[in-house]
């Protein structure tokens, strides 16, 4: 039986599961489930640990081997699992060597299961190019960055992924147009900070001067998307892209976290309420039909109500469709979980209230669409997607392609023709 990989958290270890896979098979392994994991929050943990019990009940032959960011950061809780028999670090994972060691010790029986190395000494990041990818597939992800330099006080990541580092801009270009050249018609940059893009390359180039190389050399690329960003580091090259080029997607995923001033710097967060505000209004006179979708923290340690009403109300000041909604889960280690917390109850409260809210915005922006043409690009026999990323039901139509069709309104959660 082949590997098969569970991936848990964003889509950055979504794009990481190929190689994973690539990579393990590649070193002789069969018959073995991977977890990709995530440390973001408590409840990605438990849903690593809860899959990790159900599918040795269900395969109870298979070897188990946890990698991601909660086995760097919580290698040892897994390790004492006794449905693992193998924790690989985050950045082993991308190592056929590691997956080879791995081998070895299944067939020699050894007990020590841990297999983690420093990802904090990492300063250099090679390109990791999916050969893998099922010719034709409509979207595919490309990993440009991986690592963040800064420390929010919420935030686990940093020890999980190690400091920012870039993939040079010749080698992203390069893999951008052998999978346009495979028949992609949409490619996706993704990393942990992406904004933080090319600050550890020669010349410090940024994420805009990457985005335009691609659409500059890669004339054939229908579309190109960027995944989450830090606005207050979005650099002038990117926005003139985003102004002047259809083919970079008028939609935005952006990391805001709270709408509280207060909040913000105990989060040390690096922009205000206004900066948030003011970076959409300025991305919506480049490109008025912008889509933009934020994370959000419900319930960070000493968030008040009159707080949290101040990101509530961003979902309305910044013209938000898209909401990701984080109820706040202190994670060891960090400096937020040692500041005063907010009652349990009340942070589900408060998720709710965002979420809602962010159902609303999508709802409405589903219904304003009805009479435009929009160009879907076809994912699924059921479903596409629009520049903007909004879905669309759809039927009889070729997948991969993108093809102009005429919006007749909403079933209150996809467009329809």
């Amino acid at each position: 039986m082949a590997v098969d990989v569970v991936t848990f958290g964003c889509r950055l270890n979504a794009f990481e599961a190929e190689l994973i896979r690539r990579e393990a098979e590649g070193a002789g392994l069969s018959d073995t489930i991977v977890i990709n994991s995530c440390a973001v929050t408590n409840e990605a943990v438990a849903q690593a640990r809860q899959s990790i019990r159900k599918l040795k009940r269900e395969r109870p032959g298979a070897r188990i081997v946890v990698t991601g960011c909660a086995a760097q950061t919580q290698s040892r809780m897994f390790a004492d699992m006794a449905e693992v028999d193998r924790v690989l670090g985050n950045d082993d994972k991308m190592c056929r060597e590691a997956w080879r060691d791995a081998r070895a010790a299944f067939d020699l029986g050894a007990s020590e299961k841990i297999a983690v190395s420093d990802i904090m000494g990492l300063k250099e990041m090679a390109p990791h190019l999916i050969d893998g990818f099922a010719s034709g597939l409509p979207r595919v992800f490309v990993q440009v960055q991986n690592g963040c330099d800064h420390r929010c006080t919420f935030c686990i990541i940093p020890y999980g992924r190690g400091n920012s580092r870039s993939v040079p801009m010749g080698a992203v270009v390069d893999q951008v147009r052998a999978l346009v050249a495979r028949g992609h018609a949409e490619i996706v940059l993704t990393g942990v900070d992406l904004t933080s893009y090319g600050a550890d390359l020669p010349g410090a180039p940024r994420l805009g001067m990457l985005t335009k190389q691609i659409l500059r050399h890669v004339p054939e690329l229908k579309r190109l998307r960027i995944s989450s960003i830090d606005s207050i580091e979005a650099d002038a090259d990117l926005l003139d892209a985003i102004g002047d080029d259809a083919r970079l997607m008028p939609h935005l995923h952006l990391s805001l976290q709270s709408g509280d001033d207060m909040i913000l710097k105990r989060m040390k967060r690096r922009h205000s309420r206004d900066d948030s505000i003011a970076f959409c209004d300025q991305v919506r006179r480049l490109r008025p039909d912008i889509a933009f979708g934020a994370d959000i923290i419900a319930g960070f340690p000493t968030e008040t109500e009159e707080m949290f009403s101040r990101s509530l109300d961003l979902v309305e000041e910044c013209g938000l469709t898209f909401l990701h909604v984080f109820p706040y889960s202190p994670r060891p280690g960090t400096p937020a979980a040692r500041m005063p917390q907010v009652a349990g109850g009340a942070i589900k409260e408060r998720a709710k209230r965002l979420r809602a809210a962010g159902e609303a915005a999508l709802r409405r922006r589903l219904q304003a669409e009805a009479g435009a043409t929009r160009d879907v690009l076809i994912e699924s026999e059921s479903q596409g997607r629009t520049e903007h990323y909004l879905p669309v039901a759809i039927a009889g139509e070729r997948i991969g392609r993108v093809v102009p069709l005429m919006i007749a309104g909403s079933d209150g959660e996809r467009l329809t023709v």
